[in-house]
Parts: C-alpha cells; sequence; structure tokens
C-alpha cells in the first residue's frame, strides 16, 4: 500500500533536501519526541538560528516528516512501499535511504506511541436480560405488556460497570434491523475502501 502525499505536505517536506542528512536524523528524533510528548518550540527556535530558517519552515519540516513516519507506521508499509511512496518527493537517493532508515528504526515505537493516545473506549463484556410481561392489572383484565430488560456489563482499563437498558420488543426488533443494516453497509466495497483509508 503507498502512502498519498497532499501537495502541502510535499510543500513541507520540500525543505529537507536543503539540509545535511544528520540534520535529517536529528528531525526524524525531533519527530518521535514531538509524538510522544508534543511540539516544543524552543527545539524549533535552536534549529532555525543554527540552520539560519524561519522557525515556521523547521517547525512544517518537522511536522511533515511525523505525519510521514506516523502515516507509515500506522499502516505497517513494507519497505518497498516506503521507498514508493517517498519516491514522488524527488529526493536523492541518500537522503531517501535515511528516511528509510528513520521509518525501520522507529516504527515499533511510533506504533506503540499510537496505541497509547488511541482512546480508551467502554467494551462489551457480558449482557444479561429478562423478558417481563403484565397480563393483567386491576383496571384491566386482560392486557400482554412486555418488557425487555437488558444488563450491558462493559470493561474500561480493566475496571467493570453496567447499564441497565429497558424496552419494548418492537423498538428491540428496530434497533436489531439498523444494526444489522449498519453491519451490511460495512461489507459494501465503498465501505471498504474508506477503512482501508482510515486505518
Amino acid at each position: 500500500m503507498l502512502l498519498v502525499l497532499t501537495d502541502e505536505h510535499k510543500e513541507h517536506l520540500g525543505f529537507l533536501p536543503e539540509v545535511d542528512s544528520a540534520v535529517v536524523g536529528e528531525f526524524g528524533r525531533i519527530a518521535v519526541e514531538f509524538l510522544r510528548k508534543g511540539s516544543n518550540p524552543k527545539i524549533y527556535e535552536g534549529a532555525a538560528r543554527k540552520l539560519n530558517v524561519t522557525v515556521d519552515t523547521v517547525q512544517h519540516g518537522v511536522e511533515g516528516l511525523m505525519y510521514l513516519l506516523a502515516e507509515s507506521s500506522k499502516l505497517m508499509i513494507s519497505e518497498v512501499d516506503f521507498q514508493d511512496s517517498i519516491l514522488v518527493l524527488g529526493f536523492s537517493e541518500e537522503l531517501n535511504t535515511v528516511l528509510l532508515q528513520l521509518y525501520l528504526d522507529n516504527r515499533k515505537e511510533i506504533r506503540h506511541i499510537l496505541s497509547e493516545l488511541a482512546p480508551s473506549l467502554p467494551h462489551y463484556h457480558n449482557l444479561e436480560w429478562r423478558l417481563d410481561v403484565q397480563l393483567a392489572s386491576r383496571a384491566l383484565r386482560q392486557q400482554v405488556k412486555p418488557v425487555v430488560t437488558l444488563k450491558l456489563h462493559l470493561e474500561t482499563d480493566g475496571e467493570q460497570s453496567a447499564r441497565v437498558l429497558q424496552t419494548d420488543p418492537a423498538t428491540l426488533l428496530h434497533i436489531i434491523q439498523e444494526l444489522e443494516q449498519a453491519l451490511a453497509e460495512v461489507k459494501t466495497n465503498h465501505c471498504r475502501r474508506i477503512l482501508r483509508n482510515i486505518k
């Protein structure tokens, strides 16, 4: 799978051929630090003074490199696909080799950082249910009033919680139909193409 780079991204990375390969390696280290701890404007200012360029140029270069490494690591693209992806940038062979080495050296750590940044959402653990039917009351001798009670057990970061939901069978059937329709939609080619690009 190849990365598709936007014109803005190509413009940000266009600064890299103007600097030494050691500087590109340092930018790579800063990009990984950026992912781990967030942006640090002081580093950009110091690098801009040393290279005699604007702070924005350094910041865009680091952010462009960070995006390239993060997207490549997220998709776990192969060495060949990575090289083919950066080929459109028109960099020298030496710079392409430096970028490839940066990717290979840092992809596991970047994937680990990205997995920690993902929000921790509650997920399904267990479900208990009960069907109650009221057959009669003092006012009405013959009536059928069914109610489905669901106790949904969720787990978040090892902690369990429970939610109690109550509905009538008609609403429950409607929810089931909507969920089945959503699952069928996910299996369409259009949806698969979108999901492939999101991952």
